[in-house]
């Protein structure tokens, strides 16, 4: 029988490659999609999946229609990719990040609860909880320290998938993800504004690149790869907690070199450290380790951050060269 899948954030970055992964396994695709702006689907279309999905009106922050979405969808599984994902407009906005990150996570596993116990349910954790990091490497059992309203929503989220699982039975899990990017990430994001701003100094478009603390280390994959470990979650007979990582950490300094070297520029001559974009509370160092998603699921990145920075130099080019 053909499986249903219901994704929330559907139209990110996330959730665009996992549509097309469980597309390709053959699953119907749910997609809830909030009515909030003119044009969320142009990553569904950069992967030629948009007309596959059956989209259903939904917000995170109403339990009303979660309840409706998880009735009309039937799902087999549930993937949980919605959020205010970015962590420097959580300052800005902490309420809404704390409504969407936090307790839209519970509206969801409330409706499992009452309307479709039998529902695999997958969180999108992520590893700002660990913050303030209280070990060199961090895995499942690595104390948290988040250092944002980002993560302190993502924790809570995190927390009340486990207590679901634990209080009620349900087969709840959560990918502690690092960092992971793409061609469709975001243009808040540091590595997509460095490639975008790559792509507009090579063509004369844009002649310097401001960043904060580019000294700051971070654990970097391909949500290509990354989604591929949120469905191996949810195949495993026994629910539970994974980092998914690349356990390799680079500074913003080195991912900078990377990219304008890749079009035989030098970083030094373009980028500019702008106070500005300093956060109130940094985290300095991510480091994964990945180790039990690597035993248990069988899951290990495949794509380098070299190869995944020139992926996306190249479509950025792209992009600006047809503006």
């Amino acid at each position: 029988m053909t499986r249903n899948a219901l994704i929330t954030g559907v139209t990110g970055q996330d959730g665009a490659y996992l549509a097309k992964l469980l597309l390709e396994k053959g699953y119907r695709v749910h997609g809830l999609v909030a009515r909030r702006s003119s044009d969320t689907r142009w990553r569904l279309r950069e992967l030629g999946i948009e007309s596959e999905l059956v989209y259903l009106d939904g917000d995170m922050a109403d339990a009303s229609s979660i309840q409706r979405a998880v009735i009309k969808a039937k799902p087999d599984e549930i993937y949980n990719l919605a959020a205010q994902s970015f962590v420097g407009s959580s300052w800005d906005q902490p309420i809404t990040t704390a409504v969407v990150d936090g307790l839209g996570v519970t509206h969801l596993l409330e409706a499992i609860r009452q309307f479709s116990p039998q529902t695999r349910f997958y969180q999108a954790s992520t590893s700002e909880m660990f913050g303030l990091i209280q070990a060199e490497r961090q895995d499942e059992n690595t104390p948290f320290y988040p250092r944002s309203p980002y993560g302190v929503a993502k924790l809570y989220g995190h927390w009340i998938t486990v207590n679901y699982r634990e209080s009620f039975g349900l087969h709840t899990s959560s990918g502690i993800l690092f960092n992971h990017e793409s061609p469709l990430r975001g243009i808040e994001f540091v590595t997509r504004k460095v490639t975008d701003a790559v792509a507009r100094i090579k063509l004369g478009k844009q002649k310097e690149l401001r960043l904060g603390n580019i000294d700051a280390k971070r654990d970097w994959g391909f949500a290509g790869d990354y989604v591929e470990a949120m469905w191996l979650m949810l195949q495993q007979e026994k629910p539970d907690d994974y980092v998914v990582a690349t356990g390799v950490t680079t500074t913003v300094r080195e991912m900078c070199r990377i990219a304008f070297d890749y079009v035989g520029l030098k970083y030094q001559d373009h980028v500019v450290v702008d106070q500005a974009f300093i956060r109130p509370a940094e985290v300095d160092v991510l480091l994964g380790n990945p180790a039990k998603a690597e035993r248990v699921l069988g899951w290990s990145p495949r794509t380098s951050l070299e190869n995944l920075i020139h992926m996306m130099v190249d479509a950025d080019l792209r992009r600006v060269d047809k503006e």
